[in-house]
């Protein structure tokens, strides 16, 4: 049972419907919102009240793409937690490709950088108990009904993976939407690495599936997006199966965090070309998932950046 549970970027879209869904298990006694902004925090701190009717919910405001921001905040948690859900990050939007002073690109820091040092520091101070939930994506093995393309590396070297992070992998072309599962891989080998190192904690990658009521379509050009958030979203993706709400894609962390089914270094997503409905191992036919030197390439190459 997880009594106290950290969720990053809780204070909207799937983190907060997590939140929600655990404050309602009757073992839960905490739920700290690790959250960029104090204002918006609060306001969902209010909203998660109210609908639960439970005071177990906590701030602590931090930003994952700033890697001293994350260390004091870690000061900040003094008690164990059991389980984490690292949920911030996203597609980002316009600045995704800009370069921080991490030296990752924007897109990599934000999904990978402050995650990466969260868990890391909070197993270094004893402060972390049971598990640790990534919020990886389909995005990472393709969905050829979708247009989206696997993640097709050469060598899944150190400096390949580190090149995904500073963007040079992509070269003039950093198309957003294509680095953003090359980057959720990176996450996701890391977690693998992390899984093999800390055999007493659980480490779970969990695809939410494709979910209605999140920020993604914010992030396309006006014109899609536009249509993705009108037209496609609530209306012809529901009708393939290609969507679903986001109580659905919360409920996929919160049983990944719960639920005994759901193993250490394992990456559960939908089914092969599928973005909704049960969730497989993805190893099972995306086979770099399971390269135990791949994984510790990722692990080197992301602390290539943190100093």
């Amino acid at each position: 049972m997880n009594e106290s549970i950290l969720i990053t970027g809780a204070n909207i879209g799937i983190g907060k419907e997590a939140a929600r869904q655990l404050a309602l298990k009757k073992e839960t006694k905490k739920v700290i919102l690790f959250c960029r902004n104090q204002a918006k925090a609060e306001v969902a701190k209010k909203d998660l009240e109210e609908k639960t009717g439970k005071k177990i919910f906590e701030i602590i405001i931090s930003d994952v793409s700033d890697a001293n921001s994350v260390k004091k905040a870690v000061e900040k948690i003094k008690e164990p937690i059991d389980a984490i859900i690292l949920n911030a990050g996203g597609i980002v939007g316009k600045t995704a490709g800009k370069v921080t002073p991490s030296g990752m690109n924007e897109l990599a820091a934000t999904n990978i950088l402050g995650h990466v040092i969260l868990v890391e520091e909070l197993i270094k101070h004893d402060k972390l108990k049971k598990t640790v939930l990534l919020a990886s994506t389909e995005s990472v093995r393709g969905v050829k009904q979708m247009g989206m393309k696997p993640v097709s590396m050469k060598t899944s070297s150190v400096d390949e993976f580190a090149a995904v992070l500073d963007g040079s992998y992509f070269g003039d072309n950093f198309d957003v939407m294509q680095a953003y599962g090359y980057v959720k891989y990176v996450a996701t080998m890391w977690m693998f690495s992390m899984a093999r190192k800390y055999p007493d904690l659980k480490f779970v990658a969990m695809s939410p599936g494709s979910t209605s009521g999140t920020q993604g379509p914010d992030n396309f050009p006006p014109i899609i997006k536009f249509i993705m958030r009108y037209f496609m979203m609530p209306f012809v993706m529901p009708l393939i199966g290609m969507v679903h709400k986001v109580e659905v894609g919360a409920k996929r962390f919160v049983d990944g965090i719960s639920d005994e089914r759901y193993k250490s270094g394992i990456f559960y997503a939908s089914k092969e070309g599928k973005l909704t409905g049960e969730v497989v191992d993805q190893g099972t036919f995306f086979v770099d998932l399971k390269n135990n030197s791949f994984q510790e390439n990722a692990d080197r190459a992301i602390h290539r950046f943190i100093k």
